[in-house]
């Protein structure tokens, strides 16, 4: 619905993942509709809770046992997704989608050394010969910047720092050229030096490999150095879907504005903080038809509590809110 439909890989209509909690089912993504166009970077942004790394997991057919898909499909490459069985999924992960977790050295395997992680996939996935299978995590493991990677292909993970953890993971996720790199917070836990050579290395990769890149994160900062399109999810929604350079521009959704509003910068000397108004809403009492972000919108109005439309600003920059149906 976002962009050309020639030019789509992945595509979410009308998604919607519900978590059954002690408390009840709580509808953690609602009807999403999100597009990511083939060989372009998009990320995918909002607070903590908002959904996102849900919706990574439902791609991946991954969601914990609590959660399930209520509604919708997941197309890639035109192909639904949901409709596919486990052992159907695994000829889609890491062959044409590949997942990077938010917690490198809890994703691997405690017990084996990461070279042999490695070249599993190699023997698994593309039937290569052990011998050949660890030459190629050498050569790989060199490739993702790892110094003497022959002897760190012999570590075991808590041998590792969490930067050459993450590249470790980077590496084992881009062995069998995936068309689609699905980025979890990578560099969540990194010191500041650590995140930009991680995030240079996933830039350098893409490149190289023409990977189409999806970031999820709760930076803008990073959405900005790092992505050409974004959607902003809130409560379960996307409330508002552009290229970066006119979100940070011309934001539309008064959730975007807040939250933009909460980055700190040089020339501002009040805390961001002060510009996030309230709480996330409680998951378990949300508006069943209305806007999610009502409670803490400084411009809602009576209409703001019923069914919300996607509004098309212009030809790539859409928003989920009221107060542009009569301009559209």
């Amino acid at each position: 619905m976002m962009v050309d439909n020639n030019g789509k890989l992945l595509e979410l209509q009308n998604l919607s993942i519900c978590l059954d909690t002690q408390r009840g089912k709580v509808d953690v993504v609602d009807r999403i509709n999100f597009t990511v166009p083939r060989g372009v970077s998009v990320g995918l942004v909002g607070e903590s809770g908002s959904g996102k790394s849900m919706t990574a997991l439902a791609v991946m057919q991954l969601l914990p046992k609590a959660a399930s898909i209520a509604g919708g499909r997941i197309l890639f490459q035109g192909e639904d997704l949901t409709a596919k069985n486990d052992d159907e999924m695994q000829k889609v992960r890491g062959f044409k989608i590949s997942l990077i977790f938010q917690t490198s050295k809890t994703a691997l395997n405690p017990l084996m050394r990461v070279g042999d992680q490695i070249a599993r996939v190699y023997v698994q996935r593309l039937g290569l010969s052990k011998k050949d299978a660890w030459e190629k995590t050498v050569e790989l493991l060199g490739a993702v910047g790892i110094a003497q990677p022959d002897r760190r292909a012999r570590s075991f993970p808590h041998h590792l720092s969490g930067g050459m953890a993450q590249r470790v993971m980077i590496g084992m996720m881009l062995a069998c050229n995936p068309r689609l790199l699905i980025a979890d917070e990578p560099t969540t836990g990194l010191d500041v030096t650590t995140e930009a050579q991680i995030l240079d290395l996933i830039r350098d990769m893409r490149a190289e490999q023409g990977i189409t890149l999806m970031l999820i994160t709760h930076d803008l900062g990073l959405v900005a150095a790092n992505c050409e399109q974004v959607g902003v999810m809130h409560a379960g929604h996307i409330v508002e879907y552009s290229p970066v350079r006119a979100l940070f521009y011309d934001p539309k959704h008064p959730y975007t504005r807040m939250f933009l509003s909460s980055i700190p910068r040089p020339d501002r000397a009040e805390l961001s903080e002060s510009s996030m108004v309230g709480q996330a809403p409680d998951p378990y009492h949300l508006p069943t038809e209305g806007c999610r972000f009502i409670s803490r919108c400084p411009e809602r109005m009576e209409r703001c509590s019923q069914p919300v439309p996607w509004v098309k600003v212009d030809e790539e920059h859409q928003v989920f809110c009221h107060l542009y149906q009569e301009a559209a």
